[in-house]
């Protein structure tokens, strides 16, 4: 059996830096004891301060390590990765010891409860319930459309002279009304100030899109179905797992795992992992979020790799975060091309359709055949083979260069409506990560 991660792909995952520097210590040979595989699983003995037992799912790259490290994967779990990446040839087949075994046999056991959880009938509120929540939203949004009237009386230029506590307070209070969603876009709003030339003309659409979806929710019962589900949405409602997978749309496909993106707030760390089909041509964002007292995501993604997967999206209007019901097959990677649009212009007009659709979406995953970056004049492009360009997220992009070679690539990376932040690049066959991801 062959083992198709490469090293590229085990970096991609590694926590940090420092760990991945750690676990080229131990990606040598004389590190390591009973080392084996079978068709579901690799695993070895690793010797450090103690003689640690190291495991991995191979459908998922999903690693455990009896060390005490909180960080996932650990050094031992990336050095056996790595090693394996390079000599996995010599590593023999045969049956897993018991602790693998019994880790299987617990993996599956919890998948199985979480299934069976999954399909149990959710339980509605009760009608008290709702009447209390509709009547707070009512009371939030009739407080919100008061704030942005006054906003815009007074001059958006005048914004400049409100203190912090003008954007927070009023975030506070939409959040005491169950209305999240609306609270991160104020909180946005105050950033915002001063954040570019143009702020001005930002803080007015930002508003605008606010507004928006006050009157929106004001007209729900006239708006289609998917578009009520964007609504309530974008108010902040929350789904649980089990009303995603009753309500949502269930797609099977090789999805393609590109990268992903890092948000750091006051309580931790948000991480959006995208995915695009290749049959569907449908783009997916996996979302997990990690917490200060314990950083480490509960799933670790391998860029750069395929798998069939079935995902059942959030329901919308333009649906993209989707969770993972079912992975059906071995990851492999990537092919010598990316089943992405051919121009700029292609691009745009899918984002054009979206928005059509869905007025409040304000990233894109954009995967881009045979384009070309260029620094031009300090500025960081990327260019396609029509000659159209799409500006480059602000800092220092030599790698993306240096792995094109100044020549066309397949590129993937995130549109925000103002400039690109590179994903990865599939270069002569190989696909490199570029995104936070960790």
């Amino acid at each position: 059996m062959g083992f198709d991660f490469t090293t590229e792909q085990v970096k991609a995952i590694a926590p940090d830096t420092a760990s991945l520097a750690n676990a080229r210590k131990l990606s040598n040979r004389k590190h390591w004891a009973n080392l084996g595989h079978n068709e579901l699983a690799l695993w070895g003995e690793c010797q450090g301060s103690a003689l640690y037992q190291v495991k991995v799912e191979l459908s998922t790259l999903t690693a455990q390590c009896s060390c005490p490290s909180r960080k996932q994967p650990c050094k031992h779990c990336l050095g056996l990765l790595l090693l394996t990446s390079t000599m996995g040839e010599e590593i023999t087949s045969g049956d897993p010891p018991d602790w693998v075994t019994a880790w299987l046999e617990k993996r599956a056991a919890s998948l199985q409860r979480k299934e069976s959880k999954q399909t149990k009938e959710h339980t509605a509120p009760s009608e008290k319930t709702v009447a209390r929540r509709q009547k707070l939203v009512e009371q939030g949004l009739a407080r919100l459309d008061l704030w942005l009237s006054d906003l815009v009386r007074t001059g958006l230029a005048s914004a400049e002279t409100h203190p912090e506590t003008y954007w927070s307070d009023m975030a506070k209070q939409m959040v005491d009304n169950q209305l999240p969603g609306v609270a991160t876009r104020i909180r946005r709003l105050g950033e915002s100030i001063h954040a570019s030339p143009d702020w001005t003309e930002k803080l007015l659409v930002q508003s605008g899109q606010l507004t928006l979806l006050s009157q929106a929710y004001r007209n729900i019962d006239t708006l289609q179905p998917n578009l009520q589900d964007e609504v309530r949405t974008q108010l902040g409602w929350a789904l649980t797992e089990d009303e995603v997978l009753a309500r949502g749309e269930h797609v099977r496909d090789t999805w393609l795992f590109l990268g992903s993106t890092l948000e750091e707030t006051d309580k931790g760390t948000t991480q959006r992992t995208w995915l695009y089909g290749e049959g569907s041509k449908r783009t997916a964002m996996l979302i997990q979020f990690a917490p200060r007292v314990n950083p480490a995501f509960a799933h670790v993604y391998p860029f750069g790799m395929r798998q069939a997967v079935e995902l059942a999206y959030w329901p919308g209007a333009a649906p993209s975060r989707a969770l993972i019901v079912e992975q059906q097959g071995e990851l492999r990677p990537f092919e010598h091309t990316l089943p992405g649009e051919e121009t700029i212009d292609a691009f745009l007009n899918q984002v054009a359709l979206t928005l059509a659709r869905h007025p409040w979406q304000d990233t894109f995953l954009c995967v881009l055949r045979d384009a070309v970056p260029v620094l031009d004049q300090k500025r960081w492009l990327l260019c396609d083979n029509a000659g159209q360009v799409l500006p480059l997220a602000k800092g220092e992009h030599w790698r993306l260069l240096a792995l094109s070679g100044g020549h066309a690539s397949h590129f993937a990376g995130i549109w925000n409506g103002e400039v690109l932040t590179p994903l990865g690049i599939l270069a002569e066959g190989r696909y490199y990560s570029l995104s936070e991801g960790r």
